[in-house]
This record gives structure tokens, sequence and C-alpha cells, in this order.
């Protein structure tokens, strides 16, 4: 296993100890905290010096990211070293059916792939489900308020980036490793950010738990590479943003 260069993944070593401590654990456990017998993080001398200093082998970190997403004999072809995160990313949101374009920018393409998630969660709930969520995020009409009107609320405040978008990538995020790895994110919880958590963990957590039922995810590969980029597109997010606080939630 070894690191390419990777413009998509640089900003990982910017990430706290804390930051990447989910991501590890995600790659070289499983569901039920047992190692994954495909991960090689864990034999590598700098996981075995430097654990839980995460921040110092962060390079071996994306290389694992790297290697999952990799076809396993084109690995070893290339000496060992995986596909470029991009590739990662545009095979998890073809998996996940998610519309996008390939020429777009990496961050451009993860907030695709959670808009995509956010969306589907909001057509699979009942306009019961619909009318509490807006009411919850203080819209004043809700006798009209419709799963589309929403998203569009929604993706405004993706485009628009900020703390805002930063709160609602992890909230997304939170939910679909609950559902996929039974485990949620450590991250920055302020005030603000456990209201938030608590309108939107309701219906529209139910809705994006749901959702996986209906996708095969059986693949150990995208058991890995899926929630793995998701992390990585919170930690953008993070970074991006510039958020530091850390209080663990869960």
């Amino acid at each position: 296993m070894a690191y390419r260069d990777d413009v998509d993944l640089e900003f990982l070593s910017q990430c706290s100890d804390e930051d990447l401590n989910d991501l590890v654990q995600c790659l070289i456990y499983d569901k039920d905290g047992e190692t994954r017998w495909t991960e090689e993080l864990s034999t590598t001398e700098a996981y075995k010096k430097y654990t839980p200093k995460h921040s110092m082998y962060w390079k071996e970190i994306a290389a694992e990211i790297q290697c999952f997403g990799g076809n396993t004999f084109a690995t070893l072809v290339r000496g060992g070293k995986g596909v470029l995160y991009k590739e990662v990313l545009c095979d998890v949101c073809d998996k996940l059916k998610v519309n996008y374009n390939k020429k777009s920018s990496v961050d451009l393409i993860e907030s695709n792939l959670l808009m995509t998630i956010m969306t589907k969660a909001l057509e699979s709930m009942s306009q019961d489900e619909i009318k509490e969520l807006g009411e919850s995020l203080g819209v004043k009409n809700v006798a009209g308020l419709t799963a589309k009107t929403l998203t569009a609320g929604f993706q405004a405040i993706f485009r628009a980036g900020g703390f805002k978008s930063y709160q609602l990538t992890a909230i997304i995020v939170n939910q679909v490793l609950k559902a996929l790895i039974g485990r949620g994110l450590s991250f920055a919880a302020t005030g603000t950010m456990m209201r938030t958590l608590s309108i939107l963990t309701g219906p529209i957590g139910w809705g994006i738990t749901g959702l996986w039922t209906a996708i095969d995810i059986g693949s150990t590969a995208y058991r890995v590479t899926i929630p793995a980029v998701l992390q990585v597109a919170f930690l953008r997010s993070k970074i991006a943003n510039g958020i530091s606080d850390e209080i663990t939630f869960d």
C-alpha cells in the first residue's frame, strides 16, 4: 500500500487526530467491530508507531482509501498504489445513482452526493412528516409544503456554503453512518448545531436510514468506500469552514 499524490486528499494533513479517528475506525473495523480482512492500514509501521496520533500518518490513511477504491489486481500492477480519490468518489456516486458531472470539482460532486441522499429521504417522507419538518424549521406556511420545495431549500443551503452547509453535511453523514456501520460521527456540536440535529434527525433521519435497505452494498469495497467518502466529505466541509470546537455527539 502506497500513497499517490492526490490534491483532493491533501487537506487531511490539516485534520486533527480527533478529526481522523472516525475515518480510521471505519477503514479498519466493520459494523460488528471486527477487523476488516482486506484492510492494510493497521499493519503499517506508521500506524503502529503513531496511533492514536492519526495526523502523523495521514498519507497512510489516504492510501488506504485509494486502495479500497481500486481493483486489487490493478493495485498490484501499480506497485501497491490505488486510484485517486476523485475516482473513488465517482464510483460511489455511480453506485448510488447520483446525477453529477465528472468534470466538476470534488467538493461539488460531494455536495451532489449528499443532496441526492437528502432528496431521496425527503421523497420517502409522508405529508405529515414533511409538515412536521417544515414547522420545526420555522416555515410559516406549511399547508402546501412539499418534498420538492424543501429540497430546493436544502439545495440553496449547499450552494451558499458556510456553517449551515456544514451543519447539513454533518446531519446527513451522521445518519448514514449510523445506518451503515452502526455508529455516528464525533463532531463539533455547538448549541445551534444541537438544535438543528434535534430537528432533523427525526423524520429526516428515519428517511435516510430507510434508504439503505433498498441499496445493495454487499461488495466489501462499497461497505468501506461509501462511509469513507461520506466522512471525507464531512471533514472537507469542516476544514473549509474553519470548524474547530470538538464536542462528542452520538
